[in-house]
């Protein structure tokens, strides 16, 4: 087996069985749990950082001031990211979760059209009304516009958009933006403390290896997913991307017993028919495109966008 697809593999199905670990935290606020995330993926972060001796980043952060600015907001729309997933999770709602990342691809699309003025073909113009008719059959049902669904994509949309220019790599791009969301975190764990509130301190051993192992759950699939996209094509890994979001629907209605109505599952026909179609057009425009020669550094800046849930 190419080794680039063991590693975007072993990513995606990590990402993808993310419930099982956040689940196995619920007795844990979700607020805390985003925390301990924080503090934990720095900590281990720092340690790979020293371990590669990879410093030589932080020269760009002196020498050009709005890159940190931009990893600032780009850490705060991650955070959000985060906690609306482990808020889902915990609240019985993975399926609704599953469904943001689904449609994350399309609204990228809709994000590069918005934003970046790009030109949409007509394929994907038809790609984003079926997805866009999906959710509203689900809105319809549910009574209410599916905000879960909807966040999770529109963050991690928005972050992508921000980490698609930006300067650094996965990893150190990661450091900055956890460092930007540390003293916060530290702060809130630390209030917590003060006022008898903090999991932690009352926690059994499990609970507590399991707070900690958040930074290992966080980094190892990062690292994974960039090892992949530096040895294959987007054409692929857009394609393996949507295993993270199949376990998650098949954890939330076979192992969670969350509801999968009739209505649900047409909304979700016309998102996957709506995928179906971008994909489509997707692999006809880049089977008609002329080869390039490879290009090491736009592989090495493949790995610096990954879906982290």
């Amino acid at each position: 087996m190419n080794s680039g697809v063991f590693y975007a593999l072993a990513a995606y199905v990590i990402w993808g069985l993310f419930p099982l670990y956040f689940k196995a935290l619920d007795t844990v606020p979700s607020l805390q749990i985003l925390a301990h995330r924080m503090v934990w993926s720095l900590l281990l972060v720092v340690v790979l950082l020293a371990v590669l001796r990879r410093w030589a980043w932080l020269r760009v952060l002196r020498q050009q001031p709005l890159v940190l600015a931009r990893f600032a907001l780009s850490a705060l729309l991650l955070s959000g990211n985060w906690g609306i997933y482990i808020w889902a999770v915990n609240s019985n709602h993975v399926v609704d979760a599953s469904l943001g990342y689904y449609i994350n691809p399309l609204v990228n699309v809709a994000l590069g059209a918005l934003l970046l003025h790009e030109r949409l073909r007509g394929l994907q113009w038809t790609a984003l009304g079926i997805a866009a008719a999906g959710v509203t059959v689900m809105a319809l049902e549910v009574g209410h516009i599916p905000w879960i669904s909807l966040s999770l994509a529109l963050t991690f949309g928005s972050y992508a958009l921000l980490r698609k220019t930006a300067p650094l790599g996965a990893l150190e791009g990661l450091a900055v933006e956890t460092a930007v969301l540390f003293p916060l975190a530290l702060a809130y764990l630390d209030w917590l403390g003060v006022h008898g509130q903090n999991a932690f301190a009352g926690a059994d051993v499990q609970t507590r290896l399991l707070l900690i192992a958040a930074g290992p759950v966080t980094t190892v699939p990062l690292l994974l997913f960039a090892a992949g996209a530096r040895r294959l094509s987007m054409a692929l890994l857009g394609v393996l991307q949507y295993i993270t979001p199949s376990l998650q629907l098949a954890l939330g209605v076979w192992l969670y017993h969350e509801p999968f109505a009739t209505a649900k599952l047409v909304g979700f026909g016309l998102v996957w028919a709506g995928l179906a179609v971008y994909l489509l057009d997707g692999l006809r425009a880049a089977w008609n495109k002329p080869a390039l020669p490879a290009s090491p550094t736009l592989r090495e800046d493949a790995g610096a966008v990954a879906p982290k849930p």
